[in-house]
């Protein structure tokens, strides 16, 4: 089936070309760093994971997300899931394979990685976090194809694909689980060293990768025939209202016991993220911007009568999608680290060599994306077709 992608048309050339591109562009700026070492970097003794471990979290939530689909569809037998699903495995496949790169570019020397092979350590969550990774995209590259192979053939998935379903569903819960520990099993640093560190990242996880999950839905649709349906993409609008609905209240729980109780760990964290800590405040603009687009997703979504018009459904998704990006792609995990154990602020801003390393991985991540798209998409064009004729 991989042959569809080799077919298309000038739009869909064009944007293979700007991803091309784009990885291109990431490519010379990793040799760069790989070169002359993570000194290129924004990154510091201080603030030592940046902006690639912060892409990683967030897009960990992206792949999680598709469990969302998976459950309703074949847990629960809902029908109107049947077009989309296929959609939401393979938005996990390129979001966990943006997840590994960015692992990859965060180190040094990347061959280090394979001493996570080599020489396992079960007491270590890293060592689970790369496990869980890996089986999760390994999960999804086998369900979508092998489901979208026997639909291709007009059979129902063959009976061995069914048990791996099933498993894929509390691993897409353990992904994003167990990369929460990560931050959550730091006892230095308070602003992460809090129970309900997983319950945010499954919150955020679930509303983040659904809101992309409409908008690229919507985006097949119009230059395309492949239509997922209305009554998928309302009722997944429905999730997104409730996962954002409760990420802000479990952002609005850490408040309320940081500044109740006035831990200073806790509390410095947040008035560097939101108000500045000793001068330092840069930040802050993109704080305030993701609180203020949570709002907004909100009075968007939760009103059936506004989240049910599709036009405000775009709007209060790519809202949800924006403000999660911020909060997690970056809040989250430089505010872990200001001000330091020792109460210094060191601030952190990427530099061009991350930007553009950075995007490249998002460009890699999105090239995978458009070739399963296309893929799955002339199928199902060529099923539509078929039904037609007969």
């Amino acid at each position: 089936m991989l042959d569809k992608a080799l077919t298309g048309s000038k739009r869909y050339w064009t944007l293979v070309f700007i991803l091309l591109s784009l990885i291109g562009a990431g490519t010379l700026a990793y040799l760069y760093q790989f070169k002359n070492g993570l000194g290129v970097t924004g990154m510091s003794r201080d603030v030592s994971w940046g902006f690639y471990i912060s892409q990683f979290t967030f897009l960990v939530g992206v792949a999680a997300s598709a469990v969302m689909l998976v459950i309703p569809y074949y847990l629960h037998n809902y029908k109107k899931f049947g077009k989309i699903v296929i959609l939401g495995e393979f938005l996990a496949v390129g979001a966990v394979t943006m997840c590994l790169l960015f692992i990859v570019v965060d180190m040094g020397q990347p061959m280090r990685m394979l001493n996570v092979i080599l020489h396992p350590t079960p007491n270590s969550i890293l060592f689970w976090d790369a496990t869980v990774l890996n089986g999760y995209l390994f999960l999804n590259i086998v369900i979508g194809w092998a489901t979208l192979h026997a639909e291709k053939k007009g059979l129902p998935p063959a009976g061995w694909v069914k048990p791996l379903i099933y498993l894929s569903i509390p691993w897409a819960v353990s992904i994003h689980t167990v990369t929460a520990f990560l931050y959550a099993g730091l006892p230095g640093r308070h602003f992460w060293l809090t129970a309900i560190m997983a319950a945010r990242f499954l919150a955020s996880a679930f509303a983040a990768g659904p809101a992309l999950l409409i908008i690229l839905a919507l985006i097949v649709r119009k230059y395309s025939k492949f239509d997922a349906g209305n009554e998928a993409i309302q009722s997944i609008g429905k999730i997104v209202a409730y996962a954002m609905t409760a990420n802000v209240f479990f952002i609005i729980l850490e408040l309320f016991t940081a500044f109740y109780s006035q831990i200073p760990g806790h509390m410095h964290a947040f008035q560097y993220l939101f108000v500045g800590l000793e001068g330092h405040s840069k930040l802050v603009p993109l704080m305030w911007t993701s609180a203020i687009l949570a709002v907004v997703a909100l009075v968007m979504l939760i009103p059936p009568s506004i989240r049910n018009k599709e036009s405000n459904l775009v709007v209060a998704c790519v809202a949800v999608f924006i403000s999660l990006w911020i909060d997690k792609g970056f809040g989250l995990v430089i505010g872990g680290f200001v001000p330091n154990p020792f109460d210094g602020v060191t601030e952190y801003w990427p530099t061009l060599p991350e930007t553009l390393i950075t995007l490249g991985v998002w460009a890699t991540g999105f090239l995978v994306l458009t070739i399963l798209y296309k893929v799955a998409i002339s199928v199902r064009e060529e099923l539509g077709t078929a039904g037609a004729e007969k």
